[in-house]
């Protein structure tokens, strides 16, 4: 555009392209002198990360590793696969987060699928990331030390981003039902989704943030740019052990964490009596907690906000948003609204919830229909698969595959997923409803819910659970507690008690179970 007037060309003057590196930029800038990560011993300032991954791209540059050319990063929650969130963006790559729990053979697929030309790794998966390339042509890997020498001797290098909404990195799922899919993030969606949690966990320059949620999920859920954003703290954590959180959580003062509810479940069971020094901010996701765990966490200290989305939708699409008005509501019942998904966060757009005709439901929290999203913060499509893409958004609506109700105050409760709901007799079963009311129990540690095929009903459902250290309860006992709490044809024919099979993100394998269950 050019002003008539003047005949300046103002064509940039009210745009720029969004990319989380301008975070770092940011930081770097106001917060230079301000720790930004520490790992053990290591303390580095936000100079000297943007100095760090501002030469990552001059490395990967050197190595030949042009625009749009995709990064694998086979990495814990380290300050490689931490700067790799900035340093490949830098060099105009696709960032690459590779699963640390895969297999080789996992892993040489999403390599290969990928396209990926450089693969980084940490020094403990120096095997693993040579089985995972040792078959694949073209395919270079770069090991600590070398990687190192080569970040030492390059240059600051950056390639600007011209298009906000192309390719940023693939983060793939895990591919429970087949080969995973690559979902593909765009600058603008990782951008907004940043802002999004800066904005809804209050964040500012004194967050000191514990990576238990694995940074190659969802990328952190946004958090490696979200706490970057305002001059934060990023403490890495290579283990979720109970033993080496509360220690880090007291030394380092932390003020923030992420993860699942079994990492939830597990740290609350080996806390100390009380937090010292204040309370600590809690973002829950991947599952739906039980009222029980969020009245558990609340009383040792952890303020928990419950979280909804998928890696399609750069991980949390919609938030618990708490009005304060709810905070002088019974425990029993403040348990009960923050265990709802709740509704679309900052920058997304409503969420629908939809019958089969794809109509809305009612607001009514009864009516049952599949969750669609659509948005800013939602992906470009499946990598390389235009039909999977397709069939996800069939009508420019992201089907979820989890079923729930709206609430009349527009607040979302999932039921389900589609694949998990049980169908017993005609009559729809949810599982997190029966695995709630075991959780209730105070033996429980954490349960699982699945159907087992039946020739009389159809399905049945059957539950996994897992008791409190030096608890103890009968199943028929357990049986007994579903039945006071819930109609009695909701209750579980069998129950198994033993450990839970986890993904790397600390979901249940449910897969595993209805297999376990049905025989499989």
């Amino acid at each position: 555009m050019v002003d008539q007037a003047s005949g300046a060309d103002l064509a940039g003057l009210s745009f720029e392209a969004l990319t989380p590196t301008g975070f770092l930029d940011r930081a770097a800038a106001v917060h230079a002198d301000r720790t930004a990560v520490i790992d053990g011993p290591l303390r580095l300032t936000y100079r000297e990360l943007h100095d760090r991954c501002l030469r990552q791209a001059g490395a990967l540059a050197g190595l030949g590793v042009a625009q749009g050319d995709r990064v694998a990063v086979l990495a814990a929650n380290s300050p490689l696969l931490l700067e790799s969130h900035f340093g490949v963006l830098y060099a105009g790559a696709v960032l690459v987060t590779l699963n640390i729990r895969l297999s080789a053979e996992e892993l040489r697929h999403i390599v290969e699928h990928s396209g990926a030309r450089l693969l980084l790794f940490d020094p403990e998966f120096a095997e693993l990331a040579e089985a995972a390339t040792e078959a694949l042509d073209g395919v270079r890997i770069v090991g600590p030390e070398e990687y190192e020498r080569l970040r030492a001797e390059a240059a600051p290098y950056r390639v600007p981003v011209a298009d906000e909404r192309a390719l940023m990195a693939l983060n793939y799922t895990s591919g429970t039902t087949g080969h995973p899919k690559g979902v593909m993030y765009h600058h603008r969606g990782a951008y907004l989704q940043a802002l999004a949690m800066v904005g809804h966990f209050r964040l500012t320059p004194e967050v000191v943030y514990l990576w238990t949620l694995p940074m190659f999920h969802c990328n952190g859920w946004a958090f490696p740019w979200a706490v970057t954003a305002v001059g934060g703290t990023h403490v890495c954590l290579r283990r979720v052990e109970p033993a080496q959180v509360w220690p880090l959580i007291v030394a380092e003062r932390v003020t923030m964490l992420c993860a699942a509810p079994t990492v939830l479940i597990s740290l609350v069971a080996a806390a100390p009596a009380a937090l010292d020094g204040g309370r600590v901010t809690v973002a829950v996701g991947g599952a739906p907690p039980s009222p029980t765990l969020l009245r558990d966490c609340a009383r040792i200290g952890f303020d928990v906000t419950h979280l909804y989305g998928l890696t399609e939708t750069f991980g949390p699409a919609a938030i618990c948003d708490w009005r304060p008005e709810w905070s002088a509501l019974p425990e029993e019942e403040q348990s009960r609204l923050r265990a709802r998904q709740g509704v679309s966060n900052l920058v997304s757009c409503a969420m629908r919830v939809l019958d089969a005709k794809g109509r809305d439901v009612p607001r009514d929290g009864q009516t049952i229909g599949e969750v669609a999203l659509r948005g800013n913060t939602v992906m470009l499509g499946y990598y390389r698969d235009p039909a999977a893409t397709r069939a996800a958004a069939p009508d420019g609506w992201l089907r979820t595959g989890d079923l729930g109700v709206l609430h009349p105050d527009g607040y979302l409760e999932l039921r389900d997923r589609a694949k998990d709901i049980i169908i017993s007799g005609g009559e729809n079963i949810s599982s997190i409803e029966v695995e709630a009311a075991l959780a209730s129990h105070p033996a429980v540690l954490e349960a699982a819910v699945v159907g087992v095929a039946d020739e009389r009903w159809g399905e049945r459902p059957m539950a996994f659970v897992t008791l409190r250290p030096g608890a103890q309860a009968t199943t028929e006992e357990l049986r007994a507690h579903v039945r006071a709490r819930l109609a009695a044809f909701k209750a579980p024919d069998r129950i198994e008690l033993g450990e839970l099979p986890k993904t790397s993100s600390g979901k249940i394998r449910k897969v595993t179970l209805k297999a376990r269950a049905n025989g499989g």
